[in-house]
């Protein structure tokens, strides 16, 4: 079984039937990624899926894959809201590209599909690679070449300054975003340090040991805080903890600039 959960492994056998149907000879294999393959998926986990066809889709093809999404979104299980992944042509997937092309992506719950490239990226590929839970067809690793510490690194640092970007944009933090911010960092730091891509929990525990003390309070608040995070997202975060927060996002940034010169290493 891909995961130790009945009704989401039903959900995904619904997931990969349906795409195999629908894309018939284009389809060459269907994955997960993210939480359920670096560790620490629990009931709380989005649902990261890759599906690689041979060449691009044709309107038919991304019309039925809409209507599939439909049709799974309607499934009576949590799991079922939480699908988010792209469908991808394996040539675009072999090695990561600076241009980061655009791929069919529903985004989490979503069943209207847009054209995103939230998954092309080295920390996707290599989570594919080295640590993808296999749906269906070829172990990922003959779809994706290795992924060097240097593309790791500068796919980061565009991550970082996405979110230096949008941040400051924000009227308001909810309950649920606060402590995603902090242990998002953490990952951020994490990953330029090592080039081996953790679970959010995983890398909030390295930065207890490997960060300054005032942050150890502030890290382990939101990783104690990590129980049903979609409750909290109408919740308004703490303006204590927000203020907190916005610091720590300004030190963590600070450390990461140490990696700068990857960015045109990778290139």
């Amino acid at each position: 079984m891909p995961t130790p959960y009945a009704d989401l492994n039903a959900v995904l056998a619904d997931l990969v039937s349906g795409a195999r149907e629908i894309l018939g000879e284009n389809f060459v294999g269907a994955y997960l990624q993210g939480s359920f393959a670096v560790g620490d998926a629990d009931e709380h986990s989005d649902v990261d899926f890759l599906v690689v066809v041979h060449d691009e889709l044709t309107d038919a093809q991304q019309a039925a894959l809409k209507a599939l999404h439909e049709r799974l979104y309607a499934i009576d299980t949590p799991w079922a809201q939480h699908l988010e992944g792209s469908y991808v042509p394996e040539r675009q997937l072999r090695r990561v590209s600076p241009e980061r092309q655009p791929w069919f992506y529903f985004d989490n719950g979503a069943t209207e599909p847009i054209w995103d490239n939230h998954d092309n990226s080295a920390v996707v590929r290599w989570s594919l690679r080295e640590r993808g839970v296999l749906l269906a067809g070829p172990e990922p690793k003959t779809l994706v070449d290795p992924i060097s510490a240097a593309e790791i690194r500068a796919d980061v640092l565009v991550a970082l300054a996405e979110w230096e970007e949008w941040l400051p944009t924000l009227d308001s933090w909810s309950a649920r975003l606060q402590p995603l911010v902090v242990l998002s960092y953490c990952r951020i730091l994490n990953t330029l340090e090592s080039c081996v891509v953790m679970s959010k929990r995983q890398a909030g525990e390295w930065a207890l040991g490997a960060l300054d003390d005032p942050w150890r309070e502030l890290i382990q608040q939101a990783l104690d805080d990590r129980p049903d995070p979609w409750s909290k997202v109408r919740r308004p975060a703490d303006p204590a903890a927000v203020a907190r927060t916005r610091a720590f996002v300004e030190y963590a940034s600070g450390l990461a600039r140490r990696y700068e010169g990857t960015r045109s290493a990778a290139r």
